[in-house]
């Protein structure tokens, strides 16, 4: 698991936790990190999260990548690095350090404790499950309560599941034509889900549908 917290001019707007996978960053809404500013590429990188290493890769050659003031293609993240884009930057965090470095300023620090609570607020709600519609287990309902879940097995293809506060969205962690929704193969799209759509991961089908109840 890992923390991202967004500044723009110094000032935290924006902090974000994620689990194991892809974290897409850029300019374009259907990222996991929104940025809204004309320096920022609408694909603009990718954090890739796993539980023995961190890093990030540049997503557009006209868009640079800059870690601890060196432009980079792809690196390896520690904690307390700062991506910068633009006028923006990005402090990394993996769960395990939560301690911010002593420049920033403790009312920095209050604005990402408070920005962290409210993302765990939104991930108790709206909530979605998975069902199972082949195989020996159709029929199992599988709850997304994850802020991230991982589908599928490495040669075959593995999606991400990323819970977000506008919706639940799709992308492939290792591609493979194989893995499709509602038919149609994903590549290295990310999809928002709708109600009733047809995931198919791994040759096992699953519905995504969203819990009704209060």
């Amino acid at each position: 698991m890992a923390k991202l917290s967004v500044f723009f001019k110094g000032k935290a707007i924006q902090t974000y936790v994620f689990e194991t996978g892809v974290v897409h960053i850029g300019r374009d809404e259907t990222n996991d990190i929104t940025i809204d500013s004309l320096a920022v590429a609408k694909a603009h990188a990718a954090v890739i999260l796993r539980d023995d290493s961190n890093s990030i890769r540049q997503l557009n050659d006209d868009f640079p990548l800059v870690i601890n003031g060196s432009k980079v293609k792809e690196c390896v993240l520690n904690n307390n690095d700062k991506i910068s884009l633009g006028k923006h930057d990005i402090l990394f965090n993996s769960a395990e350090a939560s301690i911010l470095p002593a420049s920033v300023d403790n009312h920095i620090h209050k604005d990402i404790e408070s920005l962290n609570s409210q993302i765990h607020s939104q991930l108790q709600n709206n909530s979605a499950n998975l069902q199972i519609m082949n195989g020996s287990n159709i029929g199992k309902i599988l709850p997304l309560k994850k802020a991230m879940t991982r589908l599928g097995h490495s040669g075959n293809g593995i999606v991400a599941i990323s819970k977000r506060k506008d919706g639940y969205f799709i992308s492939a962690l290792e591609e493979s034509d194989s893995i499709l929704v509602n038919n149609q193969p994903i590549h290295d799209a990310l999809l928002k889900l709708n109600n009733n759509d047809v995931i198919v991961v791994d040759n096992t089908s699953l519905q995504f549908f969203l819990d009704t109840h209060p």
